[in-house]
């Protein structure tokens, strides 16, 4: 049976074509990243000089001493000073290029994963959780960067920096760079092929640990509060706990491949350095080397195991580098649900009006006719009407949210969207028409400023103060120290539900798009905090085309024209408020009774 040094998982092919990909992701910077390299190899050949010459320095002051004679030594002396300050301005050079090549790439990776994520929401990524997103993101996009500095450049260094080494060698004697060249490839093949197949699965199972631990930890903080109130704080812990201790064992594992490694290099250099003195010792009694470089070989050789001393390392990091990648792919390969030509022209937004006929629509996977969420939905909803559209809970309300805003694609009907088939309107374009207010208002962990200006860069200062009066906002963020500075902390965490939701509306505003959608906006919220908030919210219906969705028949303001109950998919009833609550047996009064 033949062996294979890799390990057994290991999938050779597809490690080929994700480090194709990643090479080719890092070529804006090549020159970057060339010039780092180089950057190394001077340094390990400076080294390798240096301790060379003094090997052969030391020496020969010590025969010259013992004979009486003189010799020049201002010359090697000014050598080895000049190698060492070599040396040393090596390493800040080769630091200084390595780390800004390093956070190069690393900046170009983010925004390249951001830019192909994008796309994928929200449908491609409804099954992950955000701590995990974060940390394909955070942890493994800085794993994909370690592919630089510390795999492609060691061993860049060890290839170009190992043949040099030995080509020098060669000068003095052939035997004794075979013998080097023999030991150098046990210790720069052998043993990182060694730690690469002990250190591969822990390695692996470490990325998928990291993030992990992270999605525990940040579930456990965010819901802290509930985890408290229903008695599940200790078992949360407990969870961290052993995800901790499974991390500890696979890093032990690895400490243990790393000291092996250690041991093994260690014992190659020496042994080769023996080898290269029983070899050269002849050599100095037929009078073909002089006595004082007997130790500058022996040194030579020890040396130049610097080249190779990074590669078990280096191979170690590439399989948790590997595994990032294929983290990181795994997600970026999928294809959006709407796919659109790069191409795609834009149509002209005529008026703020919304047509649907007979669409159906079921999410991927299902299966049979009870899977469809939208099942011959149709609507219209005309330019600058005000329309509740209520319903239980799997009504299909949020499907079709989803569906109006490009969000997933659906399967049957026809949808018309100021003015135009919804599939002519590419998703952006769309959405620059479209203002949103849900019951999940994200806030990135930046200024109240920043929060608002996501829905219009270019805002002036005066636009986004009317903005915030008109959401009854701008006196309470006045009265911050900080004002419009004032950092709202992770997910908006500073600030409570009420104001989060003005920000949102605030955000609607500013954005002073013709069509609203307001999807839940009062879910979660007391009823003192809700009715100041529906009072706000008629505020930002004066002048657009409104779709209010809610499943809280209370909820609905006066200023809505007509309600649209949804049920199983389809709207089952429709009229003005008063006259579908005054209609017994209907589906709204039934609604309304139920609440």
């Amino acid at each position: 049976m033949r062996w294979n040094p890799l390990p057994p998982d290991f999938d050779l092919p597809q490690a080929r074509a994700d480090l194709k990909r990643l090479v080719g992701l890092f070529a804006p910077y090549r020159n970057w990243m060339l010039w780092g390299a180089l950057a190394a190899l001077l340094t390990l050949l400076a080294n390798v000089a240096l301790m060379t010459a003094s090997g052969w320095f030391i020496a020969q002051m010590a025969l010259v001493g013992l004979v009486g004679a003189a010799m020049d030594y201002f010359t090697p002396a000014a050598f080895i000073r000049g190698m060492a300050i070599t040396r040393t301005a090596g390493r800040y050079i080769e630091r200084l290029i390595t780390h800004e090549a390093t956070f190069r790439l690393l900046q170009e990776l983010r925004v390249w994963f951001y830019r192909r994520l994008e796309p994928l929401a929200p449908a491609r990524l409804q099954e992950l959780r955000s701590a995990d997103l974060s940390s394909r993101l955070i942890s493994d996009i800085d794993a994909l960067n370690h592919l630089y500095l510390r795999v492609l450049v060691p061993v860049g260094v060890a290839l170009l920096g190992g043949a040099l080494i030995l080509g020098m060698m060669t000068l003095y004697s052939g035997r004794v760079a075979a013998s080097t060249l023999l030991f150098l490839l046990l210790a720069g093949v052998a043993v990182p092929l060694l730690t690469f197949r002990l250190g591969h699965g822990p390695g692996r199972r470490l990325v998928a640990l990291r993030a992990e631990l992270r999605s525990a930890a940040v579930d456990g903080l965010q819901g802290l509060g509930e985890l408290r109130v229903y008695g599940g704080a200790a078992r949360q812990a407990q969870r961290i706990d052993a995800l901790t201790d499974v991390m500890i064992g696979q890093q032990r594992q690895l400490s243990r491949a790393t000291g092996l490694s250690q041991g093994l290099l260690g014992l190659s250099a020496n042994l080769a350095m023996w080898c290269a003195l029983l070899l050269a010792i002849p050599l100095v009694t037929d009078a073909s080397i002089t006595p004082a470089e007997l130790p500058m070989l022996a040194l030579f050789v020890l040396s130049s195991f610097e080249a190779v001393l990074p590669l078990p390392l280096a191979l170690q990091m590439l399989g948790e580098t590997l595994a990032a990648a294929r983290r990181v792919f795994g997600i970026l390969d999928a294809r959006p649900q709407v796919e659109e030509p790069a191409d795609m022209p834009v149509p002209q937004w005529e008026r703020a009006d919304v047509e649907i006929d007979g669409l159906r629509l079921r999410y991927p996977g299902a299966r049979g006719e009870a899977a469809w969420a939208l099942d011959g939905l149709s609507l219209q909803l005309r330019a600058g009407e005000r329309v509740a559209l209520v319903g239980p809970s799997g009504a299909g309300k949020s499907t079709l949210v989803q569906a109006l805003l490009r969000f997933w694609d659906y399967q049957e009907g026809s949808v018309r969207i100021g003015g135009h088939d919804l599939r002519a309107w590419p998703g952006e374009a769309l959405r620059a028409h479209i203002a949103v207010v849900s019951q999940d208002t994200y806030l990135f962990n930046t200024t109240i400023r920043d929060n608002l200006m996501l829905a219009k860069p270019e805002a002036t200062e005066d636009e986004v103060i009317a903005a915030c009066k008109a959401a009854q906002l701008h006196d309470f963020i006045a009265a911050l120290p900080e004002g419009y500075e004032t950092w709202v902390g992770e997910a908006g965490m500073r600030l409570s539900g009420g104001q989060a939701r003005r920000v949102a509306i605030a955000r609607a505003l500013l954005r002073n798009a013709p069509l609203l959608i307001l999807d839940e906006p009062t879910e979660g919220l007391d009823a003192l905090t809700e009715r100041d908030l529906l009072r706000d919210l008629v505020q930002l219906m004066q002048g657009r085309t409104v779709l209010l969705i809610s499943h809280r028949i209370a909820a609905l303001p006066a200023a809505v024209d007509r309600v649209l109950v949804m049920e199983a998919g389809r709207v089952v009833e429709a009229g003005a408020p008063a006259e579908l609550l005054a209609r017994q047996g209907g589906a709204f009064r039934a609604l309304h009774d139920a609440l």
